[in-house]
């Protein structure tokens, strides 16, 4: 599998959803990858933990940006204080941690975590990325 389309990517609310889809994922042998529907918003998860592996340096440095990338930040012309990403911290710049074998993304909406989760997906099922 080399991208899951938004409308694919699983959703959950319990940690025992969340144990069932696990072990569906490890059991095909993928990474795992889907959102959970948390109290203030949505958690974009993925681990690759199950697999014996990791996300290389360089493929950890490539999530982060595109993450940064796919995100949208206020600018000077929206009202409010501006964010920048690159002078935040890494948890701040994200939205979340973004870790070589685990991370957890935040979103608003069950729409932009299902995007952001495909895009996320693109980067952690390339094998030629694991370590």
């Amino acid at each position: 599998m080399d991208q899951l389309s938004p409308h694919h990517v699983p959703v959950y609310d319990t940690c025992e959803e969340w144990r069932v889809l696990w072990a569906e994922w490890a059991e095909r042998g993928q990474p795992v990858i889907a959102v959970r529907n948390a109290r203030r918003g949505f958690i974009v998860r993925y681990d690759l933990g199950h697999l014996g592996t990791e996300l290389a340096p360089d493929a950890l440095a490539t999530l982060r940006r595109r993450v940064r990338e796919w995100r949208s930040y206020p600018t000077a012309s929206v009202a409010g204080p501006r964010t920048d990403p690159v002078s935040e911290s890494e948890s701040e710049g994200v939205g979340g941690e973004t870790g070589p074998i685990s991370g957890d993304l935040h979103a608003a909406t069950e729409s932009q975590a299902r995007d952001l989760a495909s895009r996320v997906s693109a980067v952690v099922f390339d094998q030629s990325r694991w370590q």
